[in-house]
């Protein structure tokens, strides 16, 4: 299904009070949570989007709610440091979550393929097989009783270029820029021509796209912490388990005699 990606860029400000909201959807992430925990479910939630887009600001806010003992992030490298020994997705099977367990990719599967068509190193047949590939491994996830959801942050070219100007300009932001962005202003026009062709093929049923418009930093963070919560929401049976013999049951600890003396 495609995507228009001009329909997300306006920027508007959050209308309301930006730290209630916050502090509303914090509560309800962990809620949300420890249903997952106790009901054992497994979640996956993918950073995707435009270099200098604020993915690293909501994925602080994120984890910063959760219990981080169910919470793995996993920083995907870009084409630069690809591993042409195993199978692409090889990475990412080993790093699936366990049960009652969120894996959050901060930048996703999809950046090795996408830096790579962006700079003409995959043709039209490695990429079509590329993106089946994808579609089969979500839709493998989804079967097997996991939560997906996609997140891309979309940003216009005038507010990603102050992005990235503002973190040249600080003497430690700087160094936050680990590898040339691809997926930057340099390759701005021919990167928007592979990204329709991308969201047509990848927007699926059974693991769509949230688009977040990330002009606006406050805006941006509560629209995307409500789409993951909207997702939890969808996947984490509302009730507790019932009582059984998998609730371990609370016993107060004998202390001998010996001890006391």
């Amino acid at each position: 299904m495609p995507i228009d990606l001009t329909e997300f860029e306006r920027g508007a400000p959050f209308s309301g009070d930006p730290t209630q909201a916050l502090e509303a959807l914090e509560q309800r992430l962990a809620r949300l949570q420890l249903s997952q925990i106790v009901h054992r479910k497994r979640a996956i939630i993918l950073f995707e989007g435009w270099v200098g887009a604020g993915k690293r600001s909501v994925l602080k806010r994120l984890v910063g709610a959760l219990d981080p003992t169910h919470v793995r992030v996993i920083k995907v490298a870009g084409s630069a440091e690809a591993d042409d020994e195993r199978h692409w997705l090889a990475p990412f099977w080993s790093r699936l979550p366990a049960a009652g367990d969120t894996t959050v990719f901060y930048r996703s599967w999809y950046r090795l393929i996408l830096e790579q068509r962006v700079v003409g190193q995959m043709d039209d047949k490695r990429w079509a097989r590329a993106l089946d590939e994808v579609n089969e491994f979500e839709a493998q996830q989804r079967d097997h009783g996991t939560m997906i959801a996609k997140l891309f942050f979309h940003v216009t070219p005038e507010k990603q270029a102050a992005s990235l100007r503002a973190r040249q300009e600080d003497p430690w932001l700087r160094h936050l820029q680990d590898y040339q962005p691809i997926i930057g202003p340099g390759n701005r026009e021919r990167a928007d021509n592979v990204l329709q062709d991308f969201f047509a093929h990848t927007n699926t049923r059974w693991a769509p796209w949230t688009l977040i418009d990330a002009n606006d930093e406050t805006a941006s963070c509560i629209a995307a912490l409500t789409a993951i919560a909207d997702h939890m929401e969808k996947a984490m049976p509302a009730e507790p388990p019932a009582l059984g013999e998998t609730i371990v049951p609370f016993r107060s600890p004998k202390i001998s005699e010996t001890n006391n003396a």
